[in-house]
């Protein structure tokens, strides 16, 4: 087995980097393709999710796999190979059986236990079948992953230890309040018609909501979301073009978006524009942040007004929880050198006063030494690095919300800016990281965990058994001609011997033939099934001289009829 996965996810990425990353339909195409065309690669799948993109793939060297695949991921999502390169991890051989596991039974999930995953590995299964990329060893992979993440869900709880991502999204919209009580009565527009928002629009209906407006670029798909919903009879469903969310947003209470859009769904200006008593929050109502958590480039004294000279316009970007000053939205789009000028602005700015009358003086020498280093880092990547998560800071309370937005989208729909929106709350896939992030592990997930270990060694077993399965078939092919050659050889001596005679005779040495071969070919599965028995094929081979294009043989048609009945099946 020479199983590699190269990938990245919301556990080894910030957002901003996934939203970058993010593969579209026709990229994710296009990947597959190259992929099965280099050299190292055979066969091929990708598992693209709002929060991983991973490529999957059978290669025949280690190194030279893992430098093709992520070359590939990072020329087909857009972002630079030194810059993604950090955020990747990679799998070989059963320590990438394991994590497609795990992946599929909901272990590595944002919200623990979801089964949405189920679905999306299926997707990326058919899509390679469709594509030809997937051949035996992916086909059996992705196959046993959908089997094993629903032994998961049918044998333990792990139901119980989270929720699909849409149901832990409305409940961070209820802030801790029971959904069904805080969607009872709501109106709510739903933008997107795919999986995941349909997996919204029926969670909303089962959850009170009133009325449900599908919002989407293909009117067909719209139309039918609505008529499902429709029929459940609970609630009261229709279709609107994507032209009239404008005109929708006014009347909804809760707004959920995820679609495969490239750009801003909703801007901070079209859902003030839409909700007209919706204010930007003052600056006495937003949360503080701690000066050590700015960039040298960004601190300025309490109050003070901005600078004509300065590149950089600091008022729109009061710190909110979750936003760091120091992240690509704060600062995009700034070259090395007006982060440069802009520093040379704030040193010779005024200093906050300390709790006497004296200035706080900051050491020169290391704010220039900082401000260095982050403009050569800045001119090295394009963009000033982004500070994730940073430490919690006391919040002042805001206006109670009357507009509740739910952002499921990779790249997001929903611009980032809404969170300094007065009466909205925005929840997103990184707010709902942050959220699940310490989120108690049920004791049920132990138990799951206990199920991949037994399915990963299973699984290798059954491959390395497989994998000597076709030297074994050559051999008892082989020993089959040898005996129709030695009957042929004896019809020709004794010519007088009767059917009945010539039946025995062949019976017999046939007996003997298959006892001779029956306890070796039983033994060498049994060994080839342990780890490190690849090698017992190669032995096989080597003492009885078989030869090698009749081993290729034997597994090309093995492989033709796995292929026939995955396609039949899928």
């Amino acid at each position: 087995m020479s199983l590699l996965v190269v990938g990245l996810s919301h556990r080894s990425a910030p957002v901003s980097v996934l939203e970058r990353a993010a593969l579209h339909a026709d990229a994710q195409v296009k990947l597959l393709q190259d992929t099965v065309a280099a050299d190292p690669a055979t066969e091929a799948a990708v598992l693209a999710t709002c929060n991983r993109i991973e490529l999957y793939a059978d290669v025949d060297k280690f190194h030279a796999g893992v430098a093709e695949l992520s070359t590939l991921l990072a020329q087909h999502s857009g972002v630079g190979l030194d810059e993604l390169t950090p955020y990747l991890y990679v799998h070989y051989e059963d320590r990438a059986v394991h994590h497609l596991f795990s992946v599929a039974c909901g272990l590595d999930s944002m919200v623990v236990g979801e089964g949405q995953i189920l679905g999306q590995i299926k997707d990326s299964l058919a899509r390679a079948q469709e594509l030809h990329t997937a051949g035996r060893l992916l086909n059996d992979l992705f196959q046993q992953a959908l089997r094993v993440g629903k032994r998961a869900h049918s044998e333990t709880g792990i139901d119980r230890a989270g929720q699909s991502l849409v149901t832990f999204g409305l409940e961070q919209l209820a802030l801790g309040a029971e959904v069904s009580d805080w969607a009872r009565g709501k109106k709510a527009l739903v933008i997107g018609a795919g999986s995941m928002s349909s997996l919204a629009a029926a969670t909303l209906a089962r959850v009170g909501v009133t009325e449900i407006v599908v919002a989407n670029r293909t009117a067909d798909r719209a139309e039918r979301l609505a008529e499902i919903l429709n029929e459940g009879g609970d609630v009261s469903a229709r279709a609107v073009p994507m032209d009239s969310v404008s005109d929708e947003l006014t009347r909804a209470d809760v707004v959920v978006s995820c679609t495969g859009a490239t750009g801003l769904v909703l801007s901070a200006e079209a859902v003030a524009a839409a909700r007209g008593s919706v204010a930007p929050l003052g600056a006495d109502e937003v949360p503080p942040f701690r000066e050590s958590e700015a960039a040298p480039a960004a601190r300025q004294p309490a109050g003070s007004a901005t600078d004509e000279n300065c590149p950089l316009d600091l008022a729109p970007m009061q710190a909110t929880p979750g936003f760091s000053v120091l992240g690509e939205a704060a600062v995009a789009g700034m070259a090395a050198s007006e982060l440069e000028q802009h520093a040379a602005w704030v040193d010779n700015a005024p200093r906050p006063q300390s709790s006497g009358s004296v200035a706080t003086v900051l050491d020169p020498a290391e704010e220039a030494e900082a401000i260095a280093a982050l403009a050569a880092t800045a001119a090295v990547i394009g963009r000033v690095p982004e500070r994730r998560r940073p430490e919690p800071v006391a919040e002042i309370p805001r206006p109670t919300p009357s507009l509740f937005l739910l952002d499921l989208a990779m790249p997001r729909d929903i611009d980032a800016a809404v969170h300094r929106l007065g009466g909205v709350r925005l929840v997103d896939i990184e707010s709902l990281a942050d959220a699940s992030a310490d989120a108690p592990m049920a004791a049920d997930v132990d138990q799951v965990r206990r199920i991949v270990a037994d399915e990963v060694a299973a699984f290798g077993a059954a491959l390395r058994a497989a994998h000597i399965t076709p030297t074994v078939v050559a051999l008892r092919s082989m020993a089959a001609d040898v005996v129709a050659g030695e009957i042929a050889r004896l019809d020709g001596r004794l010519p007088g011997l009767d059917d009945k005679q010539r039946g025995e005779i062949t019976q017999t040495v046939r007996r003997v033939v298959d006892k001779l071969l029956h306890a070796p070919t039983v033994r060498v599965k049994q060994l080839a099934a342990e780890p490190g028995g690849a090698g017992y094929a190669d032995a096989l081979r080597t003492l009885f001289d078989l030869d090698p294009e009749t081993v290729a043989a034997v597994s090309r048609a093995e492989d033709s009829t796995t292929d026939e009945k995955d396609r039949g099946s899928s």
